[in-house]
């Protein structure tokens, strides 16, 4: 019989009642979108609310992208599988002089309209890219601090 107690005090105690959720991201992403207005609001302004932003785009600097993702661990019966609960993209185009000229809020049933194409691009053989040269310096660096298997750094 205290077997069986002690277990069941081991077990309730580990259980947690409130959910925990891990957020990634800027938080209430859709409430804070709706204090942005178009040729209203500037870039200093939605800094200040929203912080800076998870990505801007790649091209020009001028599309700024929030991010805002929630997940919680599911049920005993999942073993520990995540769920997730939100999964919002804010996309906002500002012009040149720092106004923002539109603004798109999308969501996790939104997100899933979209589809990705599957094709792959072949790598470039001729030429090593910017990031494969440093991060082949920094290898040959881990894997010899010293210098002793290329020669004496010291002579």
């Amino acid at each position: 019989m205290k077997i069986i107690l002690i277990i069941l005090a081991i077990f309730l105690t580990s259980c947690k009642l409130n959910k925990i959720v891990n957020h990634h991201g800027t938080h209430n992403l859709e409430t804070k979108s709706k204090e942005l207005f178009i040729n209203k609001t500037n870039i200093n302004q939605i800094r200040s609310l929203l912080g800076p932003p998870s990505s801007t785009s790649y091209f020009d600097g001028n599309i700024l992208i929030y991010l805002e993702r929630k997940t919680s661990n599911s049920k005993l019966l999942k073993l520990g599988k995540k769920k997730l609960l939100a999964n919002n993209v804010l996309l906002l185009e500002v012009n040149d002089k720092g106004m923002l000229i539109n603004k798109e809020f999308l969501n996790k049933a939104d997100l899933k309209k979209y589809e990705f194409s599957e094709k792959v691009s072949d790598k470039s053989l001729g030429r090593q890219s910017f990031i494969y040269r440093a991060l082949s310096g920094v290898r040959t660096k881990l894997n010899d601090p010293l210098g002793k298997k290329r020669g004496s750094l010291g002579r």
